[in-house]
């Protein structure tokens, strides 16, 4: 799953060296943390949030093929 997220991320990003996911498991569920350069969390985030959304919907789909639950947060 963090391999998918830093995939997108990096495609998306101007500086993809800036990317990074971190990983951490509260209670039962997996949350990524995606840390970008400042001028690219406009990409990340996309107009009205679409491509934040899409990758979040992503993420639910691969963590449920994994048998767990998974959230995105943008820092």
């Amino acid at each position: 799953m963090q391999e998918l997220i830093e995939y997108i991320a990096k495609s998306l990003a101007s500086k993809p060296d800036e990317v990074k996911v971190t990983t951490t498991k509260e209670e039962d569920r997996v949350v990524l943390k995606l840390q970008v350069a400042d001028e690219d969390k406009g990409k990340i985030i996309g107009r009205q949030g679409r491509v934040a959304q899409a990758m979040r919907t992503l993420l639910r789909v691969a963590a449920v093929k994994d048998g767990t639950k998974a959230v995105l947060e943008i820092v």
